[in-house]
This record gives structure tokens, sequence and C-alpha cells, in this order.
């Protein structure tokens, strides 16, 4: 299948894709999309960024009609996902005039309980859908379609008992589709209590391994900063995320980034919901430099020309560090990951070389580097001297 046309859309939507500049579905919209559009329930497996917005819009494009209350209902587990979401079914259903509205928490209840009076399309994430089902201002009665959308990330952030609400408020009589990056054992359980004979559909990465070069420092922690500031003087870069696994890290970070010369912006769940999307609109405008975050920004957020990834902190789950990668060399164009090993990263890193045995995660020699004042000299012993040295012997 080579082009939209032959998923037999109707002429509408066509036009939507059209003026999007798409031509070729991705591998997920190919695969879901007919069984979609004939009312099936489906899980698919799917990398953010891979086009299952897409995929599961062209159902909800055909299923919902305006002015006949909330027929569709997407969950996100984000609030930047639930907005970014918001914006592509807008994008694809501006023939049609549907009523689509993002709702989570962080941001003021009073507009959202206005605007769901006359929505049609609802995507939210679990908490605030849950309070406006207490408050009784959510009708759920006419609820056609429900997407769980990165239904892992919803489960692994303790989502699992809300989503299970939320999928009893809604009638058994509806269309179910869950999309996510991994298909756990707690999803399929989900599946086999809330969905109908589900098919099951699976796109390969969307990375291409051939284009993405990783590599690793073995370096103290006292000179993860360092090192970080000569990349930004010698590596030739574009866009670049920077992860680290606290928020008090990644606020460390960016400051520091900021005293040295380099424009960063931060992003992570401290922060409100203006504060994150401003954040987000600066870097893909590519006004900053580099994105430093925790992992609230490494799924569902589908930003566009990454060509670094920076792993300041090894994440504590290998499947993580997937996602985290999963921004860069995508849709041919070459990406870099470049991780910091500390001595207190050997064991999260050991366990995504056991994971990922097919990865080629070259070591490289640190270089010399001048060493530079932080900020805040007593935040996680930087400027204390090591008091044994410890090397690293892993997969080259």
């Amino acid at each position: 299948m080579n082009v939209f046309e032959d998923l037999k859309l109707d002429s509408q939507l066509l036009t939507a894709i059209k003026k999007l500049g798409l031509t070729k579905p991705t591998q997920i919209q190919e695969k879901s999309i007919p069984s979609i559009l004939e009312g099936k329930d489906l899980i698919g497996e799917s990398a953010t960024g891979s086009g299952k917005t897409l995929a599961f819009g062209c159902g909800i494009i055909k299923g919902v009609t305006p002015g006949e209350g909330l027929q569709a209902l997407i969950l996100t587990p984000t609030r930047e996902l639930a907005e970014q979401v918001k914006v592509v079914l807008n994008q694809i259903s501006y023939q049609k005039n549907l009523s689509i509205i993002a709702v989570y928490g962080g941001v003021s209840i009073n507009p959202q309980i206005h605007d769901l009076s006359k929505a049609n399309v609802v995507v939210a994430t679990p908490g605030r859908l849950l309070d406006h089902a207490q408050r009784g201002t959510i009708n759920t009665s006419k609820i056609k379609l429900l997407v769980l959308d990165e239904a892992d990330r919803m489960l692994d952030m303790g989502f699992i008992d809300d989503v299970e609400k939320i999928i009893r408020l809604c009638p058994k009589n509806r269309q179910t589709l869950f999309f996510s990056a991994t298909i756990s054992p707690q999803i399929k359980d989900l599946a086999n209590k809330y969905m109908t004979n589900p098919v099951n559909v699976s796109a390969t990465k969307y990375v291409d391994p051939s284009k993405l070069k990783q590599v690793y420092y073995n370096i103290p922690r006292n000179l993860k900063l360092s090192l970080l500031v000569h990349l930004f003087q010698y590596e030739d870069y574009g866009l670049i995320m920077i992860f680290c696994n606290t928020r008090k890290t990644v606020d460390f970070v960016v400051k520091n980034l900021k005293a040295n010369k380099v424009s960063a912006i931060a992003i992570h769940g401290g922060l409100t919901q203006n504060k994150r999307t401003r954040t987000m609109e600066l870097f893909n405008k590519g006004k900053v430099d580099a994105l430093v975050c925790t992992d609230v920004a490494a799924r569902g957020l589908d930003v566009g020309g990454i060509s670094h990834i920076c792993n300041y902190d090894i994440p504590n789950d290998p499947n993580d560090y997937v996602h985290r990668i999963g921004r860069t060399a995508r849709a041919g164009e070459k990406g870099k990951v470049i991780n910091l090993v500390g001595d207190k990263d050997y064991g999260n890193f050991s366990r995504i070389l056991d994971e990922y045995r097919t990865f080629s995660i070259e070591r490289v020699e640190k270089p010399q580097l001048e060493r530079i004042v932080f900020i805040n000299p007593s935040f996680n012993n930087q400027r204390r001297p090591m008091r044994r040295k410890q090397s690293y012997n892993g997969h080259n």
C-alpha cells in the first residue's frame, strides 16, 4: 500500500491529509486504519511519532457526528500529549466542524466545564476526566469510541485504577482502541476485560538503526557537566534533548548550562501547564538549543528535528532508554545518542546492554576538560573529589 487513497478514506479526510503534506501512510496507519474503519476493537503496538493519532483519528472522523454530544474519548498520560492529539484531530477534521477539546489538570476547570457541554470529542488525562465525572460535568453515555493512547505509559504512571473507572463509565457497546509502545501483561489483562476480539497490529520501530549512532563516556559524576559544556562547544549539533532522572537534576543542569552560555530550557512535571506549553513552543521553533527534561517528555511528545539525545542520567528502566533515543534518527535523518555513565549509572547501563544486545554503543574516551564552576556546588557533591576510581568494562 503506497498512498492514503488505498485505505478507502472519504474525500474530506483525504483532502485534510493532503493539506498536511502527507502522501504515504506509515506502517501503523496502513495496518490499523482498515480495522478501525470497520469498527473493530484494536491493540496497536507503535512508538511515539509513528502516526497513530492519525490512525485512530480516521475512526473518529468517520464515526462522530457534529452536534450530537460527546461521542469519542481519548485518554493520554500527559497534558502535552492531550494538547498534541487535539491539534492533530482538529487538523484532519476541519471540514467536519467537530468540537474537539483537551481536558487536563494544572489549569482552571471552569472553561473546561463550559466547553464540555458542547464537545463531540474529548482528549483527557485520567485524573481530570474523573474529576469532571464526579462533578457531573461530563456525559459519557453516548461514547462510541474509546482510545487509550500511550497505554503503557499511563499504567507506568499509576493510572490503572483511574483508567478502569473511566472505561466502566463508557457504554459497553462501543469500539475500544489501545495504542502502546510496548504491550505489557497489564495491557493484555485490560484488553481481556474490556475489549471484544481485538485485532492486534504491530509496527516496526520508527528509529532507523542504520542512521543512529550510540556512544558512551565513562566519566565521574562531578565531570558530567563539564563534558556536557565541552560537547556543546565542539559537537556538530542541531536540537538536543538532555534526559535526567529527577526534576532537581533538570533544574541544576539548565541553570549551569545557561551560566556557560548554552541556550537551554527545562520541562518536567513540577512546572505549571502554561510554563510547559511555552517551553515546548520555544523548543519546537528552534528558539533554544537544548531541552533538558525528565521522562515526562520522553513519551508522547512528537518533536521533530532532534539531532542528539544526551542521557545525563541513565534511566532505571531499559524500556525508558529506548523511548528516549526514539526521539532522534527519524524519517531518514541521522541521529546520535550520548550516554554519560558515572559510577551510579553502571547498574542501569548494564541492564540496558543486557536487554538490548543488538545495540552497538561505542565507548568514547573522555576529552581534556576544563573544570567549570557550578552555580550550586553542593548539589550531589559536585565539587567533592571522588574517593576511589572505578572503571566500566561493558559491551562496546
